[in-house]
């Protein structure tokens, strides 16, 4: 439990600063506020510019207006100049529409009864020209006569698009007796609108441009800013999983991990969070100090009781005996009694035997360590197995050449029988058992694996099989002499040899495994010179 909160909160902060999102996961805190910054950029870039070319339009659309009511007025000559009326009169020769003072491309037409007239197109030359009058320009300039308001209309391919207003007037016409004929008609006056869309073009393509190079740098700006505020955190879970990596759940832990006072600034969130981290790493540290303490306590104990046992039961052991071999006149029921005094006094010696071994084993003592040849001890505990267990088939495999490792050859030795007794133990009779060393060169390892083909393992024991007092009778029958500590002790000894040991079980049988450091050469090397020269 104690190692589950450091790697909980470092796979937290790892999911608030992972380096590289996949596509289909979710976002990192970091890729999140860089978006978020990119989209109000984004937001705040189209508001800005949608605002500035619509007030651009409109303020163009006025000024094109005003230049509107000038053309008309020029276009409008005040032919009565007796002033009679207020009323503009037209003249079908057109001088009085297109006069000289017209600006380029500007269009007027007479609607007279629903239809077009007369009608003019001053070009870029000065020149005055009757443009073309299709059926699409016919319709768009009767419909537009009467108009109280100017518009924006399209004129056709030939012309384009427009801004016109229309005025009522009076078309003068000479009559065949020469008579002046005054007719109520209708001035449709206008600009183009092409100065104006190339305006709103180019204002629309520079903003486009503007907004395109901000976002470049407000995703720089934003990526810098960001990846310094939150580099902090980034230490925290580096903090947090170098402290998950730790074997919080055995032996002695020194949790001296801590995150950097500078990023631990209460000042600051991301700060309190360091200091929270820290504080948490503090508790943690001072639980796992005290259960230290707690097991030292225990440990010496053990060690204390296992010693001081040795002496009564050695005592108790002798004196048993000796009554059961001075057995004249005793009745049987005694002498039997005497005989289960003895065996389970013997049972009990060899499980405090077991229990001081493993206490000292806890304090890195009881290990006689030199250059060790693996497989003559292999070879010299199958050899006891068969003896001690012939209702079991025993087979073992060695390479050709030595294998040496640097241990306790006693231990070393132990470590094989203690697994050989295990399958005697647990699996019935007839069981066929498997025991084979070889070297793994990558890895620069002795394996010894003993393999069994009984009734297998229980998997819920599975996780505490190597626990002391640890017991597989679910699934493997319980004999007497298992004191429960013949695995703890394997596990112990083979750690105490820089090794590991490992089991995989099925319903056709179990196999541990165990791999230990090989000699290095040049002690192997000392020790064969050293042998040479004795020799």
């Amino acid at each position: 439990m104690s190692d589950a909160l450091p790697a909980r909160v470092g796979s937290r902060l790892r999911g608030l600063v992972g380096r590289a999102p996949g596509l289909a996961g979710p976002l990192t805190l970091r890729n999140r506020l860089i978006l978020s910054i990119v989209a109000l950029v984004v937001l705040l870039t189209i508001v800005i510019g949608s605002v500035s070319v619509i007030v651009l339009q409109a303020s163009l659309m006025r000024q094109l207006d005003d230049e509107l009511e000038g053309a008309t007025g020029r276009s409008v000559p005040m032919v009565n100049a007796q002033g009679s009326t207020t009323r503009p009169y037209l003249t079908p020769d057109g001088d009085d529409l297109s006069g000289p003072r017209q600006s380029p491309g500007t269009f007027t037409a007479v609607v007279v009864n629903g239809s077009v007239v007369a009608a003019y197109r001053v070009e870029q030359s000065g020149r005055v020209v009757s443009p073309r009058l299709t059926d699409d320009l016919t319709s768009v300039v009767t419909t537009v006569a009467g108009a109280n308001d100017p518009e924006t209309v399209s004129l056709g391919s030939d012309l384009g698009s427009y801004r016109v207003e229309s005025l009522a007037v009076g078309y003068q016409t000479t009559t065949t007796s020469g008579s002046v004929a005054t007719t109520p008609a209708h001035l449709v006056v206008g600009l183009p609108t092409s100065s104006v869309d190339r305006t709103i073009t180019v204002m629309v393509i520079t903003i486009l441009a503007v907004t395109l190079i901000g976002l470049a740098i407000a995703i720089a700006v934003a990526y810098g800013v960001v990846r310094s505020a939150l580099r902090p955190l980034e230490r925290m879970s580096d903090t947090a999983l170098r402290v998950a990596e730790l074997p919080l759940d055995r032996g002695e832990v020194a949790l001296a991990e801590r995150v950097d006072e500078a990023d631990a600034d209460t000042r600051t969130e991301v700060g309190r969070v360091g200091a929270s981290l820290n504080r948490m790493l503090g508790h943690v540290a001072g639980a796992l100090e005290a259960r230290q303490q707690s097991e030292n306590k225990v440990r010496q104990f053990v060690a204390d009781a296992s010693h001081e046992l040795r002496t009564p039961l050695a005592s108790v052991r002798g004196y048993a005996e000796l009554t059961r071999r001075m057995n004249t006149g005793l009745p049987d029921d005694v002498v039997y009694a005497m005989g289960r005094i003895e065996s389970e006094s013997l049972r009990m010696t060899s499980l405090v035997e077991d229990l001081l071994l493993l206490a000292r084993l806890d304090e890195g003592r009881d290990l006689v360590t030199g250059d060790v040849d693996l497989t003559r001890v292999v070879l010299d505990t199958v050899n006891d197995a068969h003896v001690a267990g012939p209702t079991h088939d025993v087979d073992v495999y060695v390479p050709d050449e030595p294998v040496t490792v640097s241990g306790d050859a006693m231990r070393l030795h132990q470590i094989v029988a203690n697994l050989l007794t295990n399958v005697r133990t647990h699996t019935p009779d007839g069981t066929h058992v498997h025991v084979s060393l070889t070297v793994d060169d990558a890895s620069g390892q002795a394996v010894v694996s003993v393999a069994d083909d009984g009734p297998g393992i229980d998997p819920a024991v599975l996780p505490v099989l190597f626990e002391r007092f640890a017991r597989a009778d679910s699934s493997r029958s319980r004999k007497a002499g298992s004191t429960g500590l013949g695995l703890a002790i394997v596990q112990a000894v083979v750690h105490s040899h820089g090794g590991t040991v490992d089991v995989a079980s099925s319903d056709d049988g179990a196999t541990f495994t165990v791999r230990l450091p090989l000699a290095t050469p040049d002690v192997a090397s000392d020790r064969d010179a050293e042998e040479a020269r004795l020799a």
